[in-house]
């Protein structure tokens, strides 16, 4: 009897391991809401990157956006969405500012401590 409720332990544990380590729970596909209520986090476009939290670059594929260092892909649809997001009118309403970059190696946090607001 031990040895069944170890081995189911084990099974258990193995199971939730994979999960851990395989979904991909990174939020870097985003859907663009009109109010505001509707969001996960608000966000405001900064003039100059050192002004952002930020720096985002907006990659062409679902599958290029990966990790948590600002490559976002821009969802057609709400329910294809890892994050709904808002754009303010003002970066004192934001949760986060960001800021578009021209390339993808640019794209980076600059405000660590935001970082969880992705996730």
């Amino acid at each position: 009897m031990y040895y069944k409720i170890k081995k189911v332990l084990l099974y258990i544990s193995a199971i939730f391991l994979f999960v851990l380590l395989f979904n991909n729970t990174d939020a870097q596909k985003v859907f663009s809401v009109e109010y505001s209520s509707q969001a996960d986090i608000k966000v405001f476009v900064v003039e100059y990157s050192s002004q952002a939290d930020l720096l985002v670059y907006k990659v062409e594929y679902s599958s290029q956006a990966t990790g948590n260092e600002g490559l976002w892909f821009f969802t057609e649809y709400s329910s294809q969405a890892d994050k709904k997001i808002y754009f303010t009118d003002y970066a004192s309403q934001a949760d986060i500012k960001i800021y578009f970059t021209e390339y993808s190696s640019q794209a980076k946090w600059n405000n660590v401590s935001k970082k969880q607001l992705m996730y």
